[in-house]
Formats: structure tokens, C-alpha cells, sequence
């Protein structure tokens, strides 16, 4: 089995437009989330969000890219040529081949589709763009980064609503431990801030109106974010052989589906995610200094992650430090595992542990060590990264750092 490293990352998000930006935001502990701004906000009742404001796609896309790019697609390009510009790869010949790209989305190009069902339903206009569906399907950002960076091998994308990012870096650290594949370009990217998108998420009664206040005893919901995490999954002996900057190490992954409410998290199927992690990396629980969580600021999420982690961890639960960034960038979807691994990689690169804003109130149920509200300095050599999603389907990823 190969081993796999990170050389390259890149992103887009509430808290910034590259990695450096929201890693500064992420140590100051920086709030993005602020009062939305789309056409016909004022019909919602929820109104705001970790949108990435004063964004202009026509100052980094030309006209032919803006006909066939749906923001989210945009967002998977920015992000993906910040990472492949730092791991220094260009993709020809036989690398070409060997290298694809896996990404996660969960509303895909729900912006397209939100703006076309206007167009045809309110409007009454009777025909739409012949590209509309080129651009709105899930599958538009893999294909179109492949085709920018010229990867050949496998890319796909995966579908797996909150955890979709998550699952798409499990198969790419897979892929490439298996030595099917040399060099995955991973993460995911989501952008459902629109009308629409926030409407059909309002119906589940699980958003906050005012903050995002993960494990916190007041915690009322929460809070829909946007943007795109992209990484470059690279066989270790590839990379040093090339002399590339080591970010981290990815060393376990597994998945699990709770199999019992497409709404409702499950404990058991969270830690059995979590204790597979650990067995897939030979990692021992005394092991784990911090663990980003799925932390989504729901009554009903994090006091069943909490209960998961405890299970998992054993005694190691009251001694690990585990954080939600979410209370910063908001819960980018299908993206948002992507963006919070920029927090693991600092943790293990930086020793700086990214904190949970907007905590106010213990809460029983979450009685772990949370690091509420400000960051904390702490060298850590194993990090964990969770995933939870709707339809009870987990994801968890194990990182160690580079060395």
C-alpha cells in the first residue's frame, strides 16, 4: 500500500479567497457569516449565510466560461488552481493518465437551476439555454477541472449531501494508496445560496435566524455557507522524489451508514465511522489531539456526535480537543468537509487549533473539550475530520502530520 500526502491546497469561502486568507480568519477566529444578498431575499424568513460576498466571476472567467460555469463549478476551478499551483504538478504524458479527480457536491448547480425554473415558471418564457444542462449537472466541476489541469484518469463526482467532500477524499486517498492512481485532485465545492436553495432548507425548521452556535446550550440551528476546499492527493515516494512540500499525511479513511432515519443522526453509526478511521490508519485513540467536527449547530447533531466521539475515544474523548468551524464559514453542504480540513492541516502544520465561535452556554451533552471561542496553540501529530449526513450516511477522515 502506497502512502498518500497533501501538496497542494486551495480554496474559496466566507472567510476568504485562497487558503492564507481563511487560515488567518480561522486563528483570529473571524465570523463570515453576515445578511445574505440575492434576488428576493426579503420572501425568506432565514436571511443569512457564509456567502462569499463582493465576488465577480467576470473578473476571473471570460464570457464562453460564465455560459457553461455555475458558481459552484467556479468555485471548484479557484480552488483547484490555488492547490495545483502549490503542489508544482503539471499534468502530462503518462502523469496525465495515472491522475483524475474526485469532488463532492450536493446541490450541484442549483444556482443554474434556480435562475432557469424562474425564468420558464415566473417569467413564462418558453425556452432556456441549450447549455442548461452541461451546466447545472453534479458532475460539471470534476469535468471541467480535469479538462483545465488535463487529468485523464478517473474523476467523478459523489453525492452524499453533507458528507459528499469527505467521501469524495476518502476514495481519492484510496485510489491513490492502492497505486491505481498517482495524483487525485480532491475536495468538494457548493454553492446553495440562492432563492431556491435556501427555501427547499427552511422546510426542515433546522436553521438558525441570527448565529450558528455549535455545542452550545442555546444553539438554535444552523447556518448555510458556501465555497469550495480542493486538494492534491499525492503518492508519497512521487512526491519526494520531486522534492514537494508535504502539507500533511493522509493515513485513514471509512465510511459508515447509520441505516435508520434519513434525518436523525445515529451515535452508533457516527462511531463506528470514527473507530474505522482509527483502525484504517493504526491509530491508537490516545493518538488523536483534535478532531474538526461535523458540528452543525442543531440540538439534535452535536450532542450525538459528542456521544459518538465519547464512545469512540474511550477516556482520550475528555482529553481530545474538538472544534466546529462552522460557526465561521456556515455549513457549506456538500463542500463543507473541504473547507474544514484547511483547520486540520493548521493544526498539524501550525499547532494552531482552530476555536468554535459563537459559544455561550455549556451544555451537558456536549461536555468535551470544544475550545470555545478562541483559538489555542497545541501541537498535535494526529487529527481526525468528521462527517455526518443526512440519509445517515459518515464519513471520517484521519491525518497525521507530515514528517
Amino acid at each position: 500500500m502506497k502512502r498518500v500526502v497533501i501538496t497542494g491546497a486551495g480554496t474559496i469561502n466566507a472567510l476568504g479567497r485562497n487558503v492564507a486568507q481563511t487560515l488567518e480568519a480561522m486563528r483570529e477566529g473571524r465570523c463570515g457569516i453576515s445578511e445574505l444578498e440575492f434576488r428576493d431575499v426579503e420572501r425568506l424568513a432565514i436571511r443569512i449565510g457564509g456567502q462569499v460576498k463582493g465576488y465577480r466571476p467576470d473578473d476571473v472567467f471570460n464570457r464562453q466560461q460564465m455560459v457553461l460555469y455555475d458558481r459552484f463549478t467556479q468555485f471548484a476551478l479557484l480552488a483547484a488552481r490555488e492547490a495545483v499551483a502549490q503542489s508544482g504538478l503539471e499534468f502530462h504524458g503518462d502523469l496525465a493518465d495515472r491522475s483524475g479527480v474526485v469532488l463532492g457536491t450536493s446541490g450541484g448547480g442549483l444556482n443554474t437551476q434556480d435562475d432557469n425554473y424562474r425564468s420558464v415558471y415566473e417569467e413564462g418564457k418558453n425556452r432556456v439555454h441549450p447549455l442548461v444542462v452541461p451546466k447545472l449537472m453534479n458532475n460539471a466541476a470534476a469535468s471541467h477541472v480535469s479538462m483545465e489541469m488535463n487529468l485523464r484518469g478517473p474523476t467523478f463526482t459523489v453525492a452524499t449531501a453533507c458528507a459528499s467532500s469527505n467521501h469524495a477524499m476518502g476514495l481519492a486517498f484510496q485510489m491513490v494508496r492502492s497505486g491505481s492512481s498517482t495524483v487525485m485532485v480532491t475536495g468538494g465545492s457548493e454553492s446553495m445560496l440562492c432563492f431556491g436553495g435556501v427555501k427547499a432548507w427552511e422546510g426542515l425548521r433546522v436553521m438558525s435566524k441570527d448565529a450558528c452556535r455549535p455545542f452550545s446550550a442555546n444553539r438554535n440551528g444552523m447556518v448555510q455557507g458556501e465555497g469550495a476546499g480542493v486538494y492534491v492527493f499525492e503518492d508519497y515516494e512521487h512526491a519526494r522524489a520531486r522534492g514537494a512540500e508535504i502539507l500533511a499525511e493522509v493515513v485513514g479513511f471509512a465510511m459508515t451508514s447509520d441505516a435508520s432515519d434519513i434525518v436523525m443522526p445515529s451515535k452508533q453509526g457516527a462511531a463506528r465511522a470514527i473507530t474505522g478511521a482509527l483502525r484504517d490508519g493504526q491509530i491508537a485513540p490516545e493518538d488523536v489531539g483534535y478532531i474538526n467536527a461535523h458540528g452543525t449547530g442543531t440540538a439534535a447533531n452535536d450532542k450525538t456526535e459528542c456521544a459518538a466521539v465519547a464512545d469512540a475515544l474511550g477516556a482520550q474523548a475528555d482529553r481530545v480537543m474538538i472544534s466546529s468551524t462552522k460557526a465561521m464559514h456556515g455549513h457549506c453542504i456538500g463542500g463543507t468537509g473541504a473547507v474544514e480540513l484547511l483547520a486540520c492541516i493548521m493544526a498539524l502544520r501550525d499547532g494552531v487549533i482552530a476555536p468554535t465561535i459563537g459559544y455561550e452556554e455549556p451544555d451537558a451533552e456536549c461536555a468535551l473539550d470544544v475550545v470555545p471561542n478562541v483559538a489555542r496553540e497545541a501541537k498535535v501529530d494526529t487529527v481526525l475530520s468528521n462527517a455526518f449526513a443526512f440519509g445517515g450516511l459518515n464519513a471520517v477522515l484521519a491525518l497525521r502530520r507530515a514528517g
